[in-house]
């Protein structure tokens, strides 16, 4: 583990240092306060810390104060080594924020066992972290697919749909829909039909850009955000899809199971204040009518489409029609063709 030693004294310093490195430390050394402050401002910064109470520039108080003030960094375990030993000196520092305490001329012995506890403490720290961050990741999940749920993928619809409001750049949302899904259910079973959305899910995202998101709306529906690509890019975004799905069929034990999808594109520029679950609309009603032309193709929405949606989407926070002047300025909704 990374500690960093901040003492101006040389002897106490190497004397330090020496004993660090025999435990087993990597060691970064501060020969005053600003010095040590610039260390633990750093992308690398050592989570355990033995700061000297006085030093030039910045003593141990105010770092530890300092330290503590900090919003999202990792936590920082600190022993203050002073030779003040009264008990309202280990008061004062600990409210300041030191984790342990130290008095001149150190043990070793007993400098080894706080680094020890301090260790444990940041180990534990960090399992903590990791926990959470696997829950909230979980919490995030399909959990059959492992594609972001419906909840997390609209909550980034509306951020990327928002941030194309703000720089009135291109932006593009596919809804997808596994063709008769009922009768490969009804056919082959429901475990086929896992099977069946997990290759989806993993051809789908083999066509994904790293700034692109890709979530499963709800039962065999999937929702796409594309932001930043043109019409022309929707275009072969849209059929990359497609063709990824209708290139081969998926062997099962029961047999080779063929999959087809059905595609919904809302092609959009100059986007304005419109909600994602209307964005959502937009492409499902197009997704609709890629379904009636025979499935298994892409559908882009119209500008019908969008004025019904945008339209409804008024009506249902009682604000009165779009005038013309408003209507005038929709998005601009490319055809594929």
């Amino acid at each position: 583990m990374r500690a960093l030693i901040a003492e101006d004294d040389s002897i106490s310093r190497r004397m330090l240092e020496a004993f660090l490195v025999k435990w087993g430390y990597e060691v970064m050394v501060a020969r005053e306060g600003e010095e040590a402050w610039g260390i633990l401002q750093r992308n690398d910064a050592p989570q355990l810390a033995i700061l000297d109470w006085m030093m030039p520039g910045r003593d141990g108080i105010d770092i530890c104060r300092s330290l503590r003030q900090r919003k999202g960094r990792a936590y920082v375990y600190i022993i203050l080594l002073t030779a003040r030993g009264h008990k309202e000196d280990m008061v004062e520092g600990l409210e300041a924020g030191a984790d342990d305490y130290i008095t001149k001329p150190f043990d070793p012995f007993e400098l080894r066992a706080r680094l020890r506890a301090g260790q444990r403490i940041v180990e534990l720290q960090e399992q903590l972290v990791h926990a959470r961050e696997a829950l909230r990741d979980q919490a995030s999940r399909d959990p059959l697919t492992g594609l972001w749920n419906h909840g997390t993928i609209l909550a980034i619809l509306r951020k990327e749909a928002a941030r194309a409001a703000r720089t009135r750049g291109p932006f593009a949302l596919l809804m997808a829909d596994v063709d008769r899904f009922k009768t490969i259910n009804d056919t082959y079973g429901h475990p086929a039909g896992d099977a069946v959305l997990l290759e989806v899910s993993r051809r789908l995202r083999g066509a994904m850009r790293t700034y692109d998101s890709l979530g499963r709306y709800g039962g065999d529906e999937f929702l796409a955000v594309i932001p930043g690509c043109d019409p022309a890019g929707v275009a072969r975004f849209a059929e990359s899809f497609r063709a990824r799905i209708d290139r081969k069929a998926l062997e099962t034990p029961d047999g080779m199971i063929p999959i087809t999808l059905s595609l919904g594109v809302a092609a959009v520029e100059n986007l304005f204040d419109v909600k994602a679950e209307t964005l959502v609309r937009i492409a499902d009603a197009a997704l609709y009518r890629a379904k009636i032309a025979g499935r298994n193709c892409v559908a882009l929405a119209t500008a019908e489409d969008i004025e019904r949606e945008v339209s409804k989407n008024l009506q249902e926070e009682d604000e009165a029609p779009m005038p013309d002047d408003i209507l005038a300025d929709l998005p601009t909704l490319h055809p594929l063709i």
